[in-house]
């Protein structure tokens, strides 16, 4: 392509999923956006495990998890039992916070973004069940932020002003590293 032809499928996406095909056009400004929502996600996240991690109490999953689910979560019983079972608590006190922290570093530096973001939205997925009100419907804010984090991971947030951009173009011998080991792809960007 010559350097003064514009590529008019720059911004363009497609998937096809159990045989439907979406197609859409994003805007110039998209980039920004994604980048702002990831660098969001990435504070919030940051904040949160660290303000458990430097309080002054420790921080415990156990009273959270045999105390403050609401008797109408469809997963309270999967909530008690990991309130109750001392390995599991004590590896969830450990793994919330250092998790969180970890999240919001990664995504921050825009480094695994994808494999972050994952597990983002996978602690917003629990945080919905053990937050479960559905007073004005199914919609809240854990589930919205759920769909920041795929989002985030879908659009591959790390590639814009993330390390991810520098780690995928890595050049092993003439192959950049995610040519040589496709399956990176889903951990970076």
């Amino acid at each position: 392509m010559a350097t003064n032809e514009i590529n008019t499928r720059a911004n363009e996406f497609e998937s096809t999923i159990g045989g439907v095909t979406v197609h859409g056009k994003a805007h110039s400004l998209s980039a920004w956006f994604v980048l702002a929502l990831r660098l969001m996600m990435g504070y919030a996240f940051l904040y949160s495990g660290w303000t458990k991690i430097t309080a002054a109490e420790p921080f415990s999953a156990t009273g959270y998890l045999m105390n403050a689910v609401p008797a109408e979560s469809p997963l309270l019983g999967l909530f008690h039992w990991m309130g109750s079972t001392p390995w599991f608590a004590d590896f969830l006190s450990v793994a919330v916070p250092w998790g969180e922290l970890l999240i919001g570093l990664a995504l921050l530096a825009g480094i695994l973004t994808r494999l972050a973001a994952f597990f983002g939205a996978f602690m917003m997925l629990m945080f919905y069940f053990s937050n479960w009100d559905v007073a004005h419907g199914f919609i809240n804010g854990d589930f919205a932020y759920m769909l920041v984090f795929l989002a985030v991971a879908a659009f591959g947030a790390g590639r814009i002003l993330g390390l991810d951009a520098i780690v995928e173009q890595y050049d092993l011998g003439g192959e950049t590293l995610v040519e040589k080991y496709p399956k990176l792809r889903y951990v970076l960007g």
